[in-house]
C-alpha cells in the first residue's frame, strides 16, 4: 500500500471518529433534556456550542498541520478530547454542558488536518476526489446520530458518552503508531500566510459558498433530532435514524462532488448546487407535512454534500502554496455556518410560532450564491482570455474605433521596445518606419472599413529606431448592431531575407 493510500485510510477514519464525538450532545439531547431541565433556547445553545471551537480552531489547526504534520496534530487532538467527554459524562447543569460541548468542538476542527495533509500525496487533478473521499468522514455524525440513541436506551446516556472515551483513545494510538512521520512540512509564519491570501476575493467567495453548503449540513445534523421529536412527535430512535439517513446521503455525495469537480468546471456544478438549495429552502419554509419535509431535507443533503466536495477542489486549485491556512479559513466559515441557523430558527420560532422565515433565509442566501457563482464563472473565462493575451508569442494591440491604443501585451513590448505606458493614448503611427506611402495606409483602412479585416507584410520601426519587417493582421471588433467598437492587431517579426 502506498503512503498516500495509507494516510487516506488513517486520516479518513480519524475524521469519522472526530465527527462522532463532535455531535454527541445534539444526538443525545432528547435524553439529556429529560435528565437536565432545559428551555428550547438553552437546548439550541447547548447543541450549537460545539460548532464554535470546531470552527474557529480549524484555522490554526490547518496551519499546524502544515508545520508539524497530520500524525502529531491528530494524536494531540484526540488526547485533548478525552477531557470534554469526561466532563459531559458527569454534567448536571447547562454550564457543564456548554463547557464540555465547547471543547468537543475539537472533534469538528480536525477536519482541517486531512484537507491540508492529503493533497501532498496526490497529483493536483485528483485533489477534488481525494478531499471528497476524506470528507466521507462526515459519516461519523451519522454513526453517532443513529447509534447513540440506541446505546442510550440500553445503557443510559452518561454511559453512552463514556464509551466514546475508548474510541478517542484508540484513534490517538492509531495515529501515533501509524501516522506518517516523514510528511513534508511547511514552516512559513502564520501571519505571512494570512497576509498572502486575505486580500484575494476568491478566498472569501469560496468561504461564503462553504458557509452555506457545510453550514447547512451541520445545522441540519444538530437540529433535526430535537426538531423531529418536538415538531413531528417522532420516537427518539426514529428521529436519530432519519438524521443518520440525512447525514449518510450528504456524505455519499461529497466524493461525488469532488470527482465532478475534477472532471467538470466546478463553478457549473455549484450553480446546480445552489439552485437546488434555493428550491429546498423555499419548500421547507412552508412547514409542510412530514413526507414533503423529508423530501426537502434529502434535497438539502444531496446539494450540500455535492457542494462540500466541489468547493474543496477549488481550494488547492487557487491556493496550492497556502493550502493549510486557506483550508482552515474556508472550513472555519463552514463550521460557523452550522452554528447560527439552529439558534436563529429557535429565536424566530419563539417570535413567530413557525420556522418559515429561517428556511426562507437559506433559500435567499442560496439564490444570491447562485448569482455570484455565475458571475465568477464568466470572470474565470475572461481571466483565461486575458492570460492567453498576456502569454501570447505574437504582439497584440487593441485600439478604439478611432485607432487610439487602449492596451498592448508583453510581446508587443518585447518586439517594439515600447512599454504600455509609452503607447497608451497614442496611435500605431508611433511605429511607422517611413517605408510605406499614404496609398498603402489608405488601402489598409479601406479594407478595414469595408471588410473589417486586413493582413500583410509591413515595415515598422522599434523604439531604438531599428526598422524590422512583421506579418500584421488587423481585425475590426463589432457589436451586435454591426458598429465597430475596437480594432485588434496581431503581429510577429519575420526574417526579411526569407520572405523577399
Amino acid at each position: 500500500m502506498s503512503q498516500g493510500a495509507k494516510q487516506l485510510y488513517i486520516q479518513t477514519t480519524s475524521l469519522i471518529a472526530g465527527f462522532m464525538v463532535w455531535v454527541l450532545i445534539s444526538s443525545l439531547m432528547p435524553y439529556i433534556q429529560a435528565d437536565i431541565k432545559l428551555s428550547p433556547t438553552q437546548i439550541s445553545w447547548a447543541t450549537a456550542v460545539p460548532v464554535i471551537l470546531g470552527s474557529l480552531l480549524r484555522v490554526p489547526i490547518g496551519y499546524w498541520t502544515n508545520r508539524f504534520g497530520a500524525r502529531t496534530i491528530f494524536t494531540i487532538s484526540f488526547i485533548i478530547l478525552l477531557l470534554p467527554i469526561g466532563i459531559l459524562s458527569i454534567a448536571n447543569s447547562l454550564l457543564m454542558l456548554i463547557l464540555g460541548g465547547f471543547m468537543l468542538g475539537i472533534g469538528g476542527a480536525v477536519f482541517s488536518i486531512g484537507v491540508t495533509s492529503l493533497p501532498k500525496y496526490y497529483a493536483k487533478d485528483k485533489h477534488g476526489f481525494i478531499n471528497g473521499i476524506y470528507g466521507v468522514g462526515n459519516i461519523g455524525t451519522a454513526i453517532t446520530s443513529f447509534a447513540a440513541p440506541v446505546l442510550a436506551n440500553t445503557f443510559g446516556w452518561r454511559t453512552t458518552v463514556q464509551i466514546f472515551l475508548i474510541v478517542v483513545l484508540l484513534f490517538a494510538l492509531l495515529n501515533f503508531f501509524f501516522g506518517d512521520k516523514t510528511e513534508r512540512k511547511v514552516n512559513n509564519s502564520l501571519s505571512d500566510q494570512i497576509n498572502a491570501v486575505y486580500k484575494n476575493q476568491k478566498l472569501w467567495f469560496i468561504s461564503l459558498f462553504y458557509f452555506i453548503t457545510f453550514g447547512s449540513f451541520v445545522a441540519f445534523t444538530i437540529y433535526l433530532p430535537s426538531f423531529l421529536v418536538n415538531h413531528f412527535d417522532l420516537e427518539k430512535v426514529d428521529a436519530g435514524l432519519r438524521t443518520a439517513g440525512f447525514i449518510a446521503l450528504a456524505t455519499v455525495f461529497r466524493p461525488i462532488g469532488g470527482w465532478l469537480g475534477d472532471k467538470l468546471n466546478p463553478f457549473l456544478i455549484l450553480v446546480g448546487v445552489f439552485s437546488g438549495l434555493t428550491f429546498a429552502g423555499f419548500l421547507l419554509s412552508f412547514t409542510p407535512s412530514l413526507p414533503i419535509y423529508s423530501f426537502g431535507c434529502l434535497l438539502v443533503a444531496i446539494c450540500a454534500g455535492t457542494g462540500n466536495g466541489t468547493i474543496f477542489k477549488l481550494v488547492p486549485l487557487y491556493f496550492s502554496k497556502q493550502a493549510g491556512i486557506v483550508n482552515g479559513i474556508v472550513s472555519a466559515m463552514g463550521g460557523l455556518g452550522g452554528f447560527f441557523p439552529p439558534i436563529i430558527l429557535t429565536i424566530l420560532f419563539n417570535w413567530t410560532g413557525h420556522y418559515a422565515i429561517g428556511f426562507m433565509v437559506l433559500s435567499e442566501f442560496s439564490l444570491a450564491s447562485t448569482v455570484l457563482v455565475v458571475w465568477l464563472y464568466y470572470q474565470e473565462k475572461l481571466g483565461i482570455s486575458a492570460k492567453i493575451v498576456q502569454h501570447a508569442i505574437d504582439g497584440i494591440t487593441v485600439t478604439d474605433k478611432n485607432g487610439i491604443i487602449q492596451s498592448v501585451n508583453p510581446a508587443f513590448t518585447r518586439i517594439t521596445g515600447y512599454t504600455m505606458v509609452e503607447v497608451i493614448g497614442k496611435t500605431p503611427s508611433v511605429l511607422q518606419s517611413g517605408e510605406h506611402d499614404n496609398a498603402f495606409y489608405k488601402m489598409m483602412w479601406d479594407s478595414l472599413l469595408t471588410a473589417g479585416y486586413w493582413e500583410g507584410f509591413i515595415w515598422n520601426k522599434r523604439k531604438n529606431q531599428e526598422i524590422y519587417r512583421e506579418w500584421l493582421t488587423i481585425t475590426a471588433i463589432r457589436d451586435d448592431s454591426g458598429d465597430t467598437k475596437n480594432y485588434v492587431a496581431m503581429f510577429h517579426e519575420v526574417d526579411a531575407e526569407k520572405t523577399s
